[in-house]
């Protein structure tokens, strides 16, 4: 009975230890701001939507393409 008791303390000892060096971490991550968060997610969106329009051509010549072999 004692052996499982100690187990759990150090089960608890180690998750404790585990969430305070986490915290340490945290507090030494540089967090972005509000406005370079949007600036950001702006770029993301602008390459998104340039890829997207990039295959979406890609998309239609070789579906042209493909029509003409066809045909």
């Amino acid at each position: 009975m004692g052996e499982w008791i100690q187990k759990v303390q150090d089960g608890v000892q180690q998750g404790t230890d585990f969430f305070k060096e986490a915290w340490q971490e945290l507090k030494k991550v540089h967090w972005p701001s509000r406005k370079e968060t949007y600036a950001a997610t702006l770029v993301v969106i602008v390459v998104v939507v340039l890829i997207s329009i990039f295959l979406a051509l890609v998309d239609l010549g070789l579906t042209k393409a493909i029509q003409a072999i066809i045909d």
